[in-house]
């Protein structure tokens, strides 16, 4: 576990969360999840304990099924399988990707979710994938790599829109893996882990920005994401319930 102080924490993600002046940031990590937490007070043993949880989940089913890890493809899940898992595979089948790309989602919304018996308001950033709840507006910056646009345009997040998962691919900032070329491929969901593998799946789609057009289209076939943002280049485009802000 690692804590940094709040300038670093607020500065190095892929998305700056703005106005949360109000909330306790802290840092966590454990593996190769790296969280930052918004809170009404530091709940950092609460955390540990959440993301270990969901961790642990994936990582025993991934013993029993090497291909839930390495898939780029939807795979299917037993009637056995945990919720999670679930969840995951879902995702990624709507999506149309391998169920390891909403990881971060997920265990976002797992963390998100569970920390909300302490804390009425509550963001968790995992690796650029945020949840966030509470009755609050806030506003997501968007970091989009060396483009024009990073800094200068943010989403406005409104209360009655939340819970809401704001996920982000990238094919050339980050560790995450995309065969596109976005700066930063966007979709917003009250599902955390089907934002995240829709962000992916969206992202794949860009290579230039002539692709704009058609990854958002994608995106407005499935039901239950409500915005998409895409920034390639000095290019923007965006679809749905999404409010752009100046920053």
């Amino acid at each position: 576990m690692v804590k940094e102080p709040v300038s670093v924490v607020q500065e190095r993600f892929y998305r700056q969360i703005y106005d949360s002046k109000d909330l306790v940031h802290f840092n966590l990590r454990v593996g190769e999840t790296d969280l930052n937490i918004g809170a009404e007070r530091i709940l950092d043993k609460e955390t540990l304990k959440l993301a270990k949880e969901c961790r642990q989940v994936i990582e025993s089913y991934i013993k029993d099924f090497p291909d839930f890890l390495t898939s780029l493809r939807p795979v299917s899940w037993g009637s056995n399988a945990p919720d999670i898992i679930k969840a995951m595979c879902l995702a990624a089948d709507k999506a149309g990707v391998g169920p390891m790309a909403a990881v971060a989602g997920v265990i976002a919304q797992y963390v998100g979710e569970g920390l909300e018996k302490f804390s009425r308001e509550i963001i968790v950033e995992n690796g650029g994938d945020i949840y966030i709840n509470g009755s609050t507006e806030r506003m997501i910056g968007i970091y989009a790599g060396d483009s024009s646009i990073t800094g200068k345009v943010g989403i406005r997040i409104r209360p009655e829109d939340l819970p809401l998962g704001v996920c982000t691919s990238a094919g050339k900032v980050g560790h995450s893996l995309s065969f596109g070329q976005a700066d930063a491929a966007v979709a917003i969901s009250p599902d955390t882990v089907l934002a995240d593998a829709v962000a992916t799946a969206i992202g794949n789609r860009v290579k230039t920005p002539n692709d704009i057009q058609k990854a958002l289209d994608f995106a407005k076939t499935i039901p239950e994401i409500t915005g998409a943002l895409i920034v390639i280049d000095n290019e923007l485009g965006a679809w749905g319930n999404i409010e752009l802000i100046r920053l």
